[in-house]
């Protein structure tokens, strides 16, 4: 069984939208996207690196799904320690207007997110993650506990602030589509 875990970079004022480029997502206009890659270094490739890996499947929103899809098929080495395992690792997209999800692995999951989690996780081995995606940690039943009685969080801080993101952790941002 595994263990349903969530990465997202976040600065300390609370922004997680559009972490990796700059046209990633302007929703609301934001302007600042491609805050994070810019500050990266080996410790963050090799913090990356180490998450993927312990990587048996994929939980994303729609946005984040969207973002992904455009970029990490393209990305076609096997051995890539991110794209190899996003493109071979089923992904679990949580929407209700993506109908046709043309990513290869991809599953669409409309109904009832407390009860698909349970079953999700019943049949990965190895982490089920959550990467950006705040929007749907955030929404209600997408996390059946307090994410803050979690036994592990893990950490990566980025000497950035971000403001007026729609993407907020605080509590604002747009829900799931």
């Amino acid at each position: 069984m595994g263990n349903l875990v969530s990465t997202i970079f976040v600065t300390l004022d609370g922004v997680y939208q559009a972490p990796g480029g700059t046209e990633e997502d302007t929703r609301d206009g934001f302007e600042q996207g491609g805050w994070s890659f810019p500050l990266a270094d080996d410790d963050f490739g090799r913090f990356d690196t180490e998450v993927f890996s312990r990587a048996g499947g994929f939980r994303l929103g729609r946005c984040t799904y969207d973002i992904f899809a455009s970029y990490w098929p393209k990305v076609t080495d096997p051995g890539h320690p991110i794209a190899g395992r996003l493109n071979a690792l089923p992904k679990y997209v949580v929407s209700h207007t993506l109908r046709a999800p043309a990513w290869p692995g991809t599953t669409v999951v409309p109904g009832d997110l407390a009860k698909e989690i349970t079953a999700l996780k019943e049949r990965t081995d190895g982490e089920l993650q959550i990467h950006g995606s705040g929007a749907l940690v955030r929404s209600d039943g997408a996390v059946p506990y307090d994410v803050r009685d979690s036994p592990e969080y893990g950490t990566f801080e980025l000497p950035e602030e971000d403001h007026g993101a729609s993407g907020d952790a605080n509590g604002g941002g747009p829900g799931p589509a």
